[in-house]
């Protein structure tokens, strides 16, 4: 009886030590090299967790028991999309956290990861910090400043839970008219190319003799970064979103390409595709790019993805035919597909096409095993739940300190004065009355522009913090200067209140994307009457708060000084440091300024290159003492 009990036990331990070794899976353990990780995991998983990871959902149609039944491997926030009105990062946190414990209930407990366009700050989320965008950081010419508007942005994104950015933008702007300019540094690829800094600033500096093209994100400090719009999309015809760009490979390579070359080395972890086109061929459907020079030339290990419904307009009209839509995307390379709400059909689709042996398993191995490394090289595995630890991070001091800084550097003094002997700027803190006019003078989301809190941005004061430069120029004039604000005034107004100077705020109206292409580039109304009424019996400054050079002919003529002030964010006050000489004007443009439409595209080097002010002009003015 005793040799059976002792049988009866060894037999046990025996199979309690089996069972303890099947436990053991490699892919959770985080001494394991991510590559062995990555392969252990991927051998386990059936094909229905495979295409899951590859499926990028909107957070509206996201719950814990749809992550958990479809594997879903990502969830993002489009434009304006957040868990409502005015949302604490608590709210973010919670959210994320409860799609989060769907993905952890699943077999192979994979973490989803949460993707929002942070892309000037963290932009959707109340009381964020929202920096200049990217056209007044390329008027800075200073990719340290940016590099730590990078980290800034990733604080405040971890601050609400969110791991991953779909930010920088390295698109280079070739004509104004699109409206998607302001997203774009500049028009001269060298620019471009030293602000990918950013993407250190974002993911945290990659360690010494990393291999090239393997993504990195240093902590849960940093996010992943991803370049963006995968290639040529600020060189279509006319700037038409979305439209063709016409170029030989040469130019592509020379023009569009700079900025990926650097991302890549600098570890971004993923690409997004563009929607337009390269010589008529949709880079959503591109294998030459995508996979064969992207992939195989430049040697790029993170995961691509697509743009919102970007597999969708492969074809004319959108989704005519969605089944060769997926084939192609998936064929060309693309690896995660931000559906973003029609989910079901995509999964049943692109099983239907690996089963049916129209896409082979090894494309989607690679695609999922791109996906997972990425996962596995931010530390997802280990701490795939957010905490509040970094909420204070959120629109902090620091953070608007830093934005304010990038304000005074952004800012572009056009003209000052009508003669260089008698300069209007700096203005004196102490005179008698100050006219400060305009439609975007006293509008936070004229000031922050498009992508800020709606996607298609704001207007007024009510939806977020910041300081509008009418507020700032309040703060910071002498005490016994009198400010008076009217948004329009008429020539009787103006001439019968005794001004001694006139600050004219006027500028475009917030837009995003196909809503911003613009065939005439004008200043909407009031802008140019306000203009007219002021300046033509007053000495005065116009600010132009625009996401591009627009036109200012011949208006130009009455203004004594013109500031290029772009889309400067909710840090006002960088406006007024430089305005009344706390700091000195530095900021030189990052595009050609155009004399007309007619001209464009007009770019620096260009055989016909006749502007109003060159690429890189910019006065300089010295600050002045305090009194």
């Amino acid at each position: 009886m005793a040799r059976t009990r002792i049988t009866i036990f060894f037999m046990g331990l025996v199979l309690w030590c089996c069972l303890t070794k099947a436990e053991y899976m490699k892919y959770k353990d985080p001494k394991q090299a991510v590559h062995v990780r990555t392969r252990d995991l991927l051998d386990r998983m059936t094909l229905e967790e495979k295409i899951g990871q590859m499926v990028q959902i909107e957070r509206s149609v996201a719950s814990a028991d749809v992550m958990n039944k479809y594997f879903i491997g990502s969830v993002l926030s489009g434009g304006g999309s957040a868990p409502s009105p005015q949302a604490s990062p608590e709210a973010w946190i919670n959210m994320i956290n409860d799609f989060q414990k769907g993905s952890l209930a699943t077999r192979m407990q994979i973490p989803m990861i949460y993707g929002i366009d942070a892309v000037h700050g963290n932009n959707n989320v109340y009381k964020a910090t929202i920096f200049p965008h990217n056209i007044g950081l390329g008027a800075t010419r200073d990719p340290k400043l940016v590099k730590k508007i990078g980290a800034a942005t990733a604080l405040e994104s971890r601050a609400t839970g969110i791991p991953y950015v779909f930010a920088p933008c390295i698109a280079v702007c070739r004509d104004p008219r699109w409206g998607r300019c302001y997203e774009s540094y500049s028009e001269d690829p060298h620019l471009v190319d030293a602000m990918t800094e950013i993407v250190p600033g974002l993911q945290g500096d990659i360690p010494a003799k990393s291999s090239k093209g393997i993504p990195f994100v240093a902590g849960n400090k940093n996010v992943a970064a991803c370049a963006k719009h995968y290639v040529g999309d600020g060189g279509t015809t006319k700037g038409i979103n979305e439209n063709n760009t016409v170029i030989n490979w040469h130019d592509l390579l020379s023009i569009h390409m700079p900025g990926y070359y650097s991302s890549i080395i600098k570890g971004v972890s993923t690409v997004m595709v563009s929607y337009s086109s390269w010589n008529g061929v949709k880079m959503h459907a591109n294998r030459d790019l995508v996979t064969g020079f992207l992939k195989n030339k430049l040697r790029f290990r993170g995961f691509v993805i697509s743009d919102w419904e970007g597999i969708d307009r492969i074809t004319y009209p959108p989704h005519a035919n969605y089944t060769y839509s997926i084939q192609a995307a998936i064929g060309s390379g693309i690896d995660m597909v931000m559906v973003p709400y029609n989910y079901s059909s995509f999964i049943h689709g692109l099983t239907f096409l690996v089963k049916s042996n129209f896409i082979p398993m090894s494309r989607i191995d690679d695609a999922v095993k791109r996906i997972l490394r990425v996962k596995f090289a931010m530390g997802l595995f280990e701490n795939p739940l957010a905490d509040n630890s970094l909420v204070d991070q959120l629109g902090s001091q620091e953070h608007r300190e830093l934005a304010r800084e990038a304000v005074r550097k952004s800012l572009v003094l056009l003209k000052n004065g009508h003669s260089a002997d008698q300069p209007l700027l700096p203005l004196p803190k102490k005179t008698s009355k100050i006219l400060v006019a305009g439609s975007h003078a006293d509008n936070l989301g004229y000031q922050c522009g498009g992508w800020t809190i709606e996607w298609q941005g704001f207007s007024g004061n009510d939806l977020t913090n910041g300081t509008t430069v009418l507020k700032a120029i309040k703060n910071t004039v002498d005490s016994s200067t009198n400010v008076v604000y009217e948004e329009n005034p008429d020539p009787k107004f103006v001439k019968s209140n005794n001004f001694s100077c006139a600050i004219v705020v006027v500028g475009e109206h917030p837009y995003v994307e196909t809503k911003g292409d613009s065939m005439n580039l004008t200043i909407p109304e009031p802008g140019p009457t306000t203009i007219r009424n002021v300046c033509g019996a007053l000495k005065c400054v116009v600010i132009l708060m625009s996401g591009r050079p627009v036109v200012i002919e011949p208006d130009i003529d009455s203004m004594d000084a013109l500031v290029a002030a772009w889309l400067p964010g909710s840090e006002g006050h960088g406006v007024a440091d430089v305005l009344f000489g706390d700091y000195g004007f530095s900021g030189k443009l990052p595009r050609t300024w155009f004399k007309t439409v007619d001209q464009l595209p007009m770019n620096v080097g260009d055989p016909h290159y006749d502007p109003l002010f060159p690429f890189g002009f910019g006065l300089t003015t010295e600050p002045t003492k305090a009194y």
